[in-house]
């Protein structure tokens, strides 16, 4: 029988090939997934998971994908185009790149997922947070009609890197959406939102350049103005949930770490940033086994009655649970 379990999916960019190892693994021993929520690209392996991929399908499909056609180029050039549309490369092929593969298990809105699917994005516009679908209906939008690459187009939308997503509400009223990384990359709280969803453990998946359990955080290097404007966006991305992290009882014990380190030809370590889209395929392929190995490793030693034990109490303390 298998064993139920939720997941939450940090924002990693094209590292999300280690998600497609880490899930083929759980599956393995034998989980099933029910409640899913991702950030990023953390929203990508969310929605497949939810559309009903394996794993291994989900390997399959990123193995046939040329990420470097995600930088499309728009008509009007990039600067042109970042003044315009507030970031460099437009999103119609990965909008319709998802949306082909909903489509495959007949999924198309959030109507048809039967409330398994959430994803996060920013809303610059009101200055928050946004918990997509059900934060549609602050729209005036109804979230189950809503389409469900629309919305993980909105939650991958990283800043200055692809266009802003300018939603219309109910009122006519325009909406700039971008990447939900930027409030929270990582929102393992999202499903510790009542006791029914205690019942079962929610495992996180985040990335880290050592998978060392105990150092979440990198250091960058900054020597000129591009990495400076990294560092800021990178800042953006993980700080808030870094302290999140740090705080929250029990979080770090229940969080996959996948490493981004992977070996080279001549044998040295080269790290896979978010944005790295000339990935080649052997370089793929090992970061999908540093996912099946974390989570198999994890799997190992994880026992959710000794967890419940352990920090149950202090998360209710946590979060008024």
């Amino acid at each position: 029988m298998a064993q139920k379990c939720n997941a939450v999916f940090e924002g990693g960019g094209v590292r999300g090939i280690g998600f497609a190892g880490a899930i083929a693994a759980m599956e393995k021993m034998g989980y099933e997934f029910i409640n899913v929520v991702g950030s990023s690209a953390g929203a990508i392996a969310a929605a497949l998971i939810a559309a009903g991929y394996t794993g291994e399908e989900i390997k399959a499909e990123l193995k046939k994908l040329d990420y470097r056609k995600f930088r499309e180029k728009s008509f009007f050039g990039e600067a042109i185009n970042t003044v315009l549309n507030y970031g460099v490369y437009k999103t119609n092929y990965f909008e319709n790149w998802l949306k082909s593969l909903l489509e495959k298990k007949n999924k198309r809105v959030f109507g048809d997922l039967d409330g398994r699917l959430q994803v996060t994005a920013s809303d610059l516009t009101e200055k928050k947070i946004l918990v997509l679908p059900q934060d549609f209906s602050q729209f005036g939008i109804d979230p189950d009609s809503f389409s469900i690459s629309a919305a993980v187009r909105m939650s991958m939308s990283i800043p200055f890197y692809f266009e802003a997503y300018k939603l219309v509400d109910g009122n006519g009223k325009i909406r700039v959406i971008v990447d939900g990384g930027l409030l929270s990359n990582y929102p393992i709280w999202i499903l510790d939102c009542c006791n029914e969803l205690l019942e079962i453990p929610t495992f996180g998946f985040k990335f880290n350049r050592d998978g060392d359990l105990n150092e979440i955080s990198e250091t960058l290097e900054i020597k000129n103005i591009i990495g400076y404007t990294k560092a800021i966006i990178s800042t953006l991305l993980t700080a808030s949930d870094n302290y999140h992290i740090s705080v929250s009882k029990g979080d770090l014990q229940r969080s996959i770490i996948i490493p981004t380190g992977i070996t080279d030809k001549k044998g040295a370590i080269k790290h896979i940033n978010t944005t790295d889209f000339d990935i080649k395929r052997e370089e793929s392929d090992m970061l999908y086994s540093n996912g099946y190995y974390a989570a198999s490793s994890f799997l190992k030693t994880w026992n959710f009655e000794k967890w419940k034990t352990v920090y149950r109490e202090k998360r209710g303390k946590v979060h008024g649970n």
